[in-house]
């Protein structure tokens, strides 16, 4: 269980925690009862160690998967020879009575009969903690209850209107009617019973439904950036506002290499990103929610962001290696935790500043209490920028080598001392704005002089070296230059001669720490598609953005990276970041869309 080809998983979730299904309908990855929780299936990392929950068709004729239109339920239809049956697979989320959603830590699949009589089995094999516990499994009248038995005890319990005994045994059931399975990290206080799932189902179903259809978005690739805004939303941790990048953890940048991450976590600079587009989408909840979550974090003026936290707002996130685990297709190590909330990484104060900017723009505040909390947090953030931008650090790619002077962090620097200026205005606080202003035309001469580099005619990853770097490209998306610039002109088509491959981008191909990178990246590849269409050369743009897309798997999810020879899908899975590209350049693309006017709404 669990290493599709091309990764062929389709992912649930309710905003509490997700789980990755196969193309056979086996649940290979599941965390309970959050995102970075310990698995309860963890086949994708190990298959004979992990863990997996499989509903398995006997006498198949065949198989097939899609999403519920518009929804984040996963339907897998299984056609045998005795019938047809459908399996729906969803963690529920809809409106209560009270001010918040329902998503409680659980994942439904609900077994619909459609005709016929058809035969099942399913190969049900929890292994929590990773694959490091045991299980004992105690059947009682209304449940099966699943304890770990090493380790940090867990326990799940799992309601089914079929036989749990032979569930568990896993011997063949005859369907006769529809059927369900409830797995939950708490114990119901209610009964479970078919008609309340299917209640729940329908629920779920119009809340999605619903919220997507709040989403106006360009007719070309509608479909495909419908459902990378619902992955995006998948993401965002409800209980506190966090974004985590990922719901998986080391899934191989390189199949058989060492760069495996988890990605559990909120990174600032991600989630800032990703919230900014929300705010032009006017999803403003969504945006609300994570501003209070960065609110949260400084309370105090002394207070700096971290890089990265944890989705309960964690500072500490110490890496530790999962030695028992032998990893996607044998790609070692399996890493939980994350060393990089350790680094210095100084481009994210104005990606923060940048995001606050859009949400001042899209949704003016009402309540002046709030405004002077943001406002706060807005100068500290500058203040900070202002102490840290001559100081090199690890960058936007998080080297764990030499601390360097990136061009990236530079432009990110003058992005927050540009927009801190821009909000000094909007709150009414204009005598402010001069200052800020200020360090950022020092800024912005000083990269133009050091980070230029002449003999290449283009801008370089860090002062002093030659080595291109994918996120220069964002020059053009912040509006650090015009367009037209021939210095920014320049730029672009030497990234393009020299990190495109087979149609596709590399953030840069020199060796870093962990050696030459061998795979490109799927944000990179959409950061060149809109420099390319921004510069003026749209053919190109139009075929880049044709071949990538075909990148996506069956069920339009996209992953970090791309291994170049083959076209196969690499790194965490589904990858926020790669999804908020995808839809940035399908505006571009389609409506000509200036990310670096905020005051111009999608809707």
């Amino acid at each position: 269980m669990g290493e599709a080809a091309n990764y062929d998983f389709g992912i649930i979730g309710n905003c509490t925690s997700a789980a990755l299904v196969d193309e056979a309908c086996a649940m290979v990855w599941l965390c309970l009862p959050y995102f970075d929780s310990p698995s309860v299936f963890a086949s994708l990392l190990d298959k004979d160690k992990g863990g997996y929950f499989k509903i398995c068709a006997k006498d198949l004729v065949s198989i097939k998967q899609t999403y519920v239109y518009h929804t984040a339920i996963l339907k897998t239809t299984f056609t045998t020879k005795d019938g047809i049956f459908e399996v729906r697979d969803y963690m529920p989320r809809f409106p209560t009575e009270g001010s918040d959603d329902y998503c409680p830590s659980e994942i439904h699949r609900i077994i619909r009969l459609v005709e016929g009589t058809p035969k099942l089995y399913v190969e049900f094999k929890p292994r929590p903690n990773y694959g490091t516990s045991g299980v004992r499994l105690s059947y009682f009248d209304e449940y099966l209850k699943i304890a770990s038995t090493q380790g940090e005890y867990c326990s799940f319990y799992l309601y089914s209107n079929l036989d749990l005994k032979a569930v568990a045994e896993g011997r063949e059931i005859e369907l006769k009617e529809s059927a369900y399975f409830l797995l939950s990290y708490h114990e119901k206080l209610e009964p479970v019973s078919l008609e309340k799932i299917f209640v729940e189902y329908e629920r779920t179903k119009s809340y999605w439904m619903y919220w997507v259809h709040r989403s106006r978005v360009p007719e070309r690739h509608r479909e495909m950036v419908l459902r990378s805004i619902i992955t995006l939303k998948l993401l965002m941790y409800q209980r506190t506002g966090a974004v985590i990048a990922a719901p998986t953890t080391s899934l191989p940048e390189i199949i058989g290499g060492q760069r495996n991450w988890d990605y559990r976590y909120c990174w600032v600079r991600d989630a800032s990103m990703i919230i900014d587009l929300y705010a032009r989408l006017a999803h403003e909840r969504s945006s609300s929610r994570y501003i209070n979550f960065i609110l949260n974090r400084m309370l105090l003026k002394n207070d700096n962001i971290a890089v990265m936290y944890g989705i309960n707002g964690e500072k500490k996130l110490e890496e530790r290696v999962l030695a028992h685990l032998d990893g996607y297709q044998g790609s070692k190590p399996v890493r939980i935790g994350n060393d990089a909330y350790r680094q210095k990484q100084n481009d994210m104060y104005g990606q923060l500043i940048e995001t606050i900017y859009t949400y001042f723009v899209a949704h003016p505040y009402n309540s002046p209490l709030l405004d002077e909390e943001v406002w706060t947090v807005v100068r500290s953030l500058a203040n900070r920028a202002i102490a840290d931008w001559k100081e090199p650090d690890c960058g936007i790619w998080e080297r764990r080598g030499e601390l360097r002077h990136f061009v990236h962090s530079k432009l990110m620097s003058w992005v927050a001392l540009d927009r801190a200026a821009r909000i000094a205005k909007v709150v009414g606080k204009p005598h402010h704005a001069p200052g800020f202003l200020k360090v950022a035309e020092e800024i912005k001469a000083d990269i133009l002089k050091h980070g230029w580099d002449e003999q290449l005619q283009s801008f370089v990853m860090y002062y002093g070296g030659q080595d291109l770097d994918a996120s220069c490209l964002l020059m053009l998306h912040y509006g650090f230059l015009d367009r037209k610039d021939p210095r920014m002109v320049n730029t672009v088509k030497a990234i393009y001669k020299d990190l495109a491959d087979s149609g596709y981008v590399f953030r840069y191909k020199s060796p870093d720490e962990f050696g030459r990178p061998k795979n490109a990246f799927i944000v990179c590849t959409f950061w060149m598609i809109n420099a390319l269409y921004l510069i003026g050369l749209e053919q190109e743009a139009l075929q880049m953005m044709e071949k990538i897309t075909a990148r996506a798997n069956p069920l339009g999810l996209f992953s970090e990276g791309v291994e170049v020879a083959t076209g196969r899908l690499t790194g965490n899975f589904p990858q926020g970041y790669s999804h908020l590209a995808f839809i940035q350049t399908v505006f571009l693309l389609e409506t000509n869309y200036d990310w670096s006017d905020v005051s111009r709404s999608f809707v």
